[in-house]
């Protein structure tokens, strides 16, 4: 079985805190009727939708999309089942799970649960992420559209950022079982950026 766990996007697609600058614009620029073909531009932020952040977007002269390595998307990765959680993913819900060195992680919340943005997101917790960053983690993936809240200087993303660990962010995992599946994830392939659009699908294994 295929599943697709990327966020469809489109007009009124969600968006962080539902800003409308962050929405994605479509133009039509060339026309049947006045051009004989048809043609559309798009105005896209590349936090937009399912995506995977880079150490520039939180850390100053970071690493940009130039050093991604596709093998390390091209991968198994374990999915946890977190979503009866309300808040935070913390140290004492984390440790419940076998995380081993080179791991993939995705974490499925209830925020795979609602097609409007969530202000109460559930999020990792700094503490949380550096118990990943300890166990040597090669990525971790969220179904919300940050992979934290209400962090003051943005902790999660920085411990993460800081020890090469990949993030992703954006995923719908609602139809996703707790389980392992094998995992291709390919982003636009965009140079020296912050952070790129990407699609995913997951395959059982």
């Amino acid at each position: 079985m295929i599943y697709d766990v990327s966020i469809l996007i489109e007009p009124n697609m969600q968006v962080y805190k539902n800003k409308e600058e962050k929405k994605p614009k479509y133009n039509n620029i060339l026309t049947h009727e006045s051009n004989g073909v048809y043609e559309t531009e798009i105005t896209l932020n590349l936090h937009t939708g399912t995506h995977i952040d880079y150490p520039l977007h939180l850390i100053k002269n970071g690493a940009t999309s130039n050093v991604e390595e596709l093998e390390n998307l091209i991968t198994d990765v374990k999915v946890f089942d977190v979503s009866y959680l309300t808040g935070c993913i913390d140290l004492y819900t984390i440790k419940k799970f076998s995380i081993e060195k080179n791991d993939f992680i995705l974490f499925k919340t209830k925020n795979s649960f609602s097609e409007k943005f969530l202000f109460d997101f559930t999020y990792l917790g700094a503490k949380a992420a550096k118990y990943l960053k300890d166990k040597s983690i090669k990525g971790v993936g969220i179904d919300g559209l940050s992979i934290e809240r209400s962090q003051k200087n943005h902790p999660t993303h920085k411990i993460l950022l800081q020890n090469g660990i990949i993030i992703i962010e954006g995923l719908r995992l609602k139809e996703i079982k707790q389980k392992t599946y094998k995992m291709i994830c390919l982003p636009l392939r965009i140079k020296n950026v912050e952070a790129t659009p990407a699609r995913i699908i997951l395959i059982d294994k």
